[in-house]
């Protein structure tokens, strides 16, 4: 594993190597996690930054106690692979663009009786379905770049002559509702397990995690549909949530903040929208509390990039980049704050990942088209 692993101490340990970008204020929110009741281990990833009071891009080990803070109001967002069967080599970017319109907007009567049975309507928020929302989320076309195992690829059913569709997106307004509730009744303390609001938490943890996954699939089919074509779902995995966990031959919980899970097969780590996603087989770990990166991690904060980006660079120049892909991002301020400069490089992710042991890499992915807003971004 080299010097791919930096112990912070007994119970923390941040996956890095010497040139991983990792801010100070980052390191100091994962050492304070450790000092939380009951906290066992903590493991930060090599795409760690600061969130708000914890960080992100970390996964997180209790004992009898669960913390609903560590997991933050987008429960169960993730990430969810289609394979498509648009031709690559007849894929014309322009008229994709065109074609997908503006999915901003709740999903139409067509969607209304296959929504009246799912868990949205148990939720109140069924409005959010089939939508992506602001921040980092986003749906990408990308193009097989480059194949590191064949046989795996083969495997997946995933092929290099159509495009591929990747969909990250969460439990939209739900989430953070119910977040607001456990923060209104109980600060950010945590939840003795076993209790009556222990239970009344993960219920509705469960449901916010049901509804992230039909969110990302309606959010799929949505995209198809408006193609003209047709797909299916190679994975689809979640990087916010709290499960029962054994480690390091203790039982408890698993909290992942931005933190991808080891322990269900591939999964896809994105980059920048200008930059390369990875394709990868994790290798389940203790040391990294069986969880890896779930991106390439922002080096700049979102109040700032704008100041930094606009001297060089327009709008328009933003919806472009340098491996030749479009990006639809109606959002002004948006567009500075997603814009690649504003993240780490994902080769570096990745070499790390590997040279802690953690990953083998299956492909790489090339980004076509992302989809970002059409108008005023949503929540």
């Amino acid at each position: 594993m080299g010097n791919y692993v930096q112990n912070l101490s007994a119970r923390v340990n941040l996956i890095a190597s010497a040139d991983t970008w990792i801010e100070g204020d980052a390191i100091r929110q994962l050492q304070n996690t450790a000092k939380l009741p009951g906290m066992q281990y903590v493991s930060g990833m090599p795409d760690l930054h600061p969130g708000r009071g914890y960080p992100v891009g970390a996964a997180f080990f209790s004992a009898d106690v669960i913390y609903p803070a560590l997991i933050g109001g987008d429960i169960g967002c993730g990430m969810a692979l289609w394979q498509t069967d648009i031709a690559l080599h007849k894929a014309n970017l322009s008229k994709l663009e065109k074609k997908l319109g503006n999915l901003d907007g709740p999903l139409g009567e067509e969607w209304q009786d296959e929504i009246a049975g799912s868990i949205a309507t148990q939720t109140g928020f069924q409005q959010a379905l089939g939508t992506i929302g602001g921040g980092n989320h986003f749906a990408e076309l990308q193009s097989i770049d480059e194949v590191y195992d064949a046989a795996a690829l083969d495997a997946l059913a995933i092929s290099k002559q159509q495009l591929q569709l990747l969909v990250h997106s969460g439990s939209r307004g739900l989430g953070q509702f119910i977040l607001r509730q456990h923060i209104d009744q109980h600060g950010h303390k945590g939840l003795a397990v076993n209790t009556a609001d222990c239970a009344a938490y993960l219920l509705a943890h469960q449901q916010a995690v049901q509804f992230a996954t039909l969110n990302r699939r309606l959010i799929a089919r949505r995209i198809l549909l408006r193609l003209n074509a047709n797909g299916q779902a190679v994975l689809d995995i979640n990087h916010n949530l709290v499960l029962p966990a054994q480690m390091h031959g203790l039982q408890g919980w698993v909290h992942r903040k931005g933190a991808t899970p080891a322990d269900v097969g591939p999964v896809v780590i994105p980059g920048s929208r200008g930059d390369f996603s990875y394709l990868v087989l994790p290798l389940a770990s203790d040391l990294s509390l069986n969880s890896l990166a779930h991106g390439a991690g922002r080096k700049w904060m979102r109040s700032e990039c704008k100041g930094r980006l606009s001297p060089r660079y327009t709008v328009a120049q933003l919806s472009r980049t340098k491996l030749g892909s479009h990006v639809i991002c109606a959002d002004r301020q948006l567009i500075y704050e997603e814009a690649p400069e504003a993240y780490k490089p994902a080769e570096n992710i990745i070499s790390t990942l590997e040279g802690a042991g953690l990953i083998r890499v299956i492909a790489r992915l090339r980004p076509v088209l992302t989809y970002k807003t059409r108008g005023e971004c949503c929540e």
